[in-house]
């Protein structure tokens, strides 16, 4: 496995880290619009990832340069409250005027192998993501990547099907590693004293998922003084 690079960033509480998260993310999107013109973005689930998207909706940046995509999906009804598209709808996306044919959520909803195959198809031509928000499971998962299961395709695909999974729906699509790694920058949101055991764990080298998404630069992650302790 690729040596990961890695730059912690540790908060007080996870109400500076969700400030410095969108400050960051704001400012990643300026740098990308003036660059290219755009700021693809890949979005994670999960409850810190939300209130980051909550705070989003004040932000001040050219809402028409996004282009929306998710890092994974639960095999669910669009409608469902546990959709990752849902939650990042109801905090984010309804409130700021990105065009809807640059929102991209993945069809899920067809079940793994099919939802992970459209998703090829959406991906297909999109370069390297601006940005990556991720999370960090208490199992050292990240987007549906989760340990002892296939986290890339030979040869790598952009998005995989997902059998099984220790977390209910048993049936997800998830970005892969490759893809997730196929960023400019990656961020992950880490908080709670839920997560401390696989903070100590990533810290100490073991081998996880997270540790799978090896972005050429590196990646930053912001955890609050609960989750960074040792566990």
């Amino acid at each position: 496995m690729q040596t990961q690079k890695i730059d912690w960033h540790v908060f007080d509480s996870p109400e500076a880290l969700t400030q410095a998260a969108c400050d960051a993310i704001v400012q990643i999107a300026a740098e990308a619009i003036a660059g290219s013109g755009q700021f693809l973005i890949a979005l994670s689930g999960g409850r810190t990832p939300s209130t980051v998207y909550q705070m989003l909706c004040q932000a001040d940046t050219d809402w028409s340069k996004w282009h929306v995509y998710f890092g994974d999906e639960r095999c669910l009804p669009p409608a469902d409250g546990e959709r990752n598209s849902l939650i990042a709808a109801q905090a984010l996306l309804d409130h700021v005027p990105i065009p809807a044919q640059q929102v991209h959520p993945i069809p899920a909803e067809l079940g793994a192998v099919d939802g992970a195959a459209a998703y090829c198809e959406t991906l297909a031509g999109v370069g390297a993501f601006d940005l990556v928000l991720l999370g960090l499971g208490e199992d050292g998962h990240a987007a549906s990547l989760f340990p002892g299961h296939t986290w890339d395709h030979t040869p790598p695909t952009p998005a995989i099907p997902v059998k099984h999974a220790p977390k209910p729906p048993a049936d997800r699509v998830s970005l892969s590693a490759s893809r997730l790694s196929d960023a400019h920058q990656v961020i992950f949101l880490v908080t709670g004293a839920g997560k401390r055991h696989a903070v100590s764990q990533w810290r100490s080298g073991a081998n996880m998922p997270v540790k799978a998404i090896v972005p050429v630069n590196g990646v930053d992650v912001f955890v609050d003084a609960a989750a960074n302790e040792p566990g």
